[in-house]
């Protein structure tokens, strides 16, 4: 059976077995997911892409920039989001695409497993490291009495500063893992300190961990066993809204000091570096895919953007790997500014099983010559209005919809909108006796608006607004905002992933839950996708 949209190509029907010997047969694949981020969350397949049709024009051409490469899409029975999916990607000038025949049903009943929860790949890495480097550990009892008796030990959290200001280990100083390489010398002077490394739960703190160990630093390093959560079930206290980070680089150990001993870690993976020309010549390739990550800071990125580099935070592209890189079997190139940061994030890299290759930190002002072939806003079709707008329109009768997250609506929207995402968008317009004239969308993003919107007039809607202020700026047009605690419902809330959603507010039973499925993960891991990873290599 084929699935074709006006003047796309065909899309084809790929089943359940035939796509599991697609996923280890060496070419490169897309498999995209494009449930919404709920439905992902409570099980999908282990190599799957989270890439939500209420998002897919937006993120697709960063995540899957070869218009030629397999792509397959699933969704719960080969139906729904996963027809509609081919249908735009087919638009997009997407050549190769197919649909898993019959869903995630049809991949159960084939007795194929089906994971829950997100960054699966990565997160089942860290165990399998956790297990081949025996990366020392310390409990959080253990790690509070020497807090307690003033012991030289530092914490060091590896997670990002926003997850870090969330909770935190006390005295714990915030350091993407992505950034130790760097930053590490200038946090612990004396080899005497023992280095402690935490995050949330379990990955982030071995990877930190054995990230030091790795670079050959002379403290004792240990990953903080399960993270903030091992604390709070220990009945210890955890502080919030804390601004501990590290700080400017010094010049007590000098950068090229960092460089070398970044490089000598590098060489042990065979880590190739390569020039401007090769990574123009890699991009220019018509049946390979090539990445090109910037592994600084998200600050960096921002206040100094490298031309035709994908912002990705060391740390959390080792973390998040899925959320960056959407094509299995392509080649990853990552650029930093100073030579430490990217050799060492791309040793994880390879370990995780991705052909890795570093760009010359001389070359680094020569990417303005890489041709960036996306737009990473395509054409979005809302007209935007401010809130008082908004109230005189809806005095004329026209119908109010609300696009933001499920969540966000239950917290206040205004009176009588109704909450659409866009997988319903179908199902709505079907529902109407007469297709109504004029639309209003209360958004929290453009992008996501915007493909509503483009939805909406593909089904006959004539005119479609966009609102996109805030609701305080709805009470002061005059609007009322109501709470709905219950509506949308959980099972209308697709894209909310309650899987243990509230490990972190004082359920010790959701966090319990959490740690055990992490830890888990490997034994849910069949032959293949554990032979994916590469961690022999530096065993010690």
């Amino acid at each position: 059976m084929q699935i074709d949209a006006v003047g796309a190509p065909p899309v084809g029907q790929v089943q359940a077995r035939a796509l599991k010997q697609w996923l280890h047969d060496g070419h490169e694949i897309a498999l995209l997911d494009v449930r919404e981020a709920g439905q992902f969350g409570e099980g999908h397949l282990f190599l799957a892409i989270p890439l939500p049709y209420s998002r897919l024009e937006v993120d697709v051409q960063r995540l899957v920039p070869r218009k030629s490469v397999r792509v397959v899409l699933v969704d719960d029975d080969g139906t729904g989001a996963a027809r509609l999916s081919a249908q735009r990607l087919g638009r997009l000038g997407y050549l190769n695409i197919f649909v898993l025949q019959g869903g995630l049903v049809a991949w159960k009943d084939a007795g194929l497993e089906v994971f829950a929860g997100v960054n699966v790949p990565s997160k089942a890495f860290g165990e399998l490291a956790e297990h081949v480097f025996e990366t020392p550990h310390i409990s959080a009892r253990e790690l509070n009495q020497k807090l307690a008796n003033k012991e030289k030990v530092i914490v060091l959290d590896g997670r990002p500063f926003a997850e870090y200001q969330k909770m935190s280990i006390p005295e714990a100083i915030c350091c993407p893992n992505g950034e130790l390489a760097l930053r590490i010398d200038d946090l612990v002077g004396d080899p005497d300190v023992t280095v402690v490394m935490n995050c949330a739960g379990r990955t982030r703190s071995i990877i930190g961990a054995q990230t030091l160990i790795n670079l050959g630093i002379s403290n004792q390093v240990y990953a903080l066993e399960n993270g903030t959560q091992g604390w709070f079930l220990d009945d210890l206290e955890l502080e919030h809204g804390q601004t501990r980070r590290y700080g400017d680089l010094s010049g007590q150990v000098s950068l090229r000091s960092r460089v070398e001993r970044a490089r000598r870690l590098a060489d042990r993976f065979a880590i190739p570096v390569i020039d401007i020309a090769k990574l123009k010549l890699w991009q220019s390739e018509p049946d390979r895919t090539t990445f090109l990550c910037d592994v600084r800071t998200p600050e960096e990125s921002q206040s100094k953007p490298l031309p035709g580099a994908q912002p990705a935070p060391g740390g959390q592209l080792i973390q998040a790997t899925d959320q960056y890189v959407g094509v299995r079997g392509a080649r990853i190139v990552l650029v930093d500014d100073d030579g430490v940061r990217a050799p060492v994030v791309a040793t994880w890299l390879h370990m995780l099983g991705w052909d890795v290759a570093v760009l010359e930190p001389s070359d680094v002002d020569r990417l303005a010559e890489v041709q960036v072939d996306f737009d990473p806003q395509p054409g979005l079709s809302c007209e935007e209005i401010r809130s008082s707008e908004v109230a005189r329109l809806i005095g004329e009768g026209v119908l109010l919809f609300d696009v933001r997250s499920g969540m966000q609506f239950r917290k206040g929207h205004v009176a009588g909108a109704r909450w659409l995402i866009r997988p319903n968008v179908g199902r709505l317009t079907e529902s109407f006796d007469n297709v109504p004239d004029r639309v209003i969308l209360m958004a929290g993003e453009r992008p996501v608006a915007g493909l509503v919107a483009n939805d909406l007039l593909e089904a006959g809607v004539q005119k479609v607004f966009c609102c996109l202020e805030t609701p305080d700026r709805w009470v002061e047009s005059g609007m009322s905002v109501v709470e709905t605690p219950d509506e949308p419902s959980d099972a209308e809330c697709i894209d909310y992933l309650f899987f243990v959603h509230d490990r972190h507010d004082g359920n010790k039973q959701a966090a319990r839950q959490y740690l055990e499925w992490e830890i888990n993960l490997v034994a849910q891991m069949d032959e293949q996708e554990k032979a994916m990873y590469r961690l022999e290599q530096l065993r010690h």
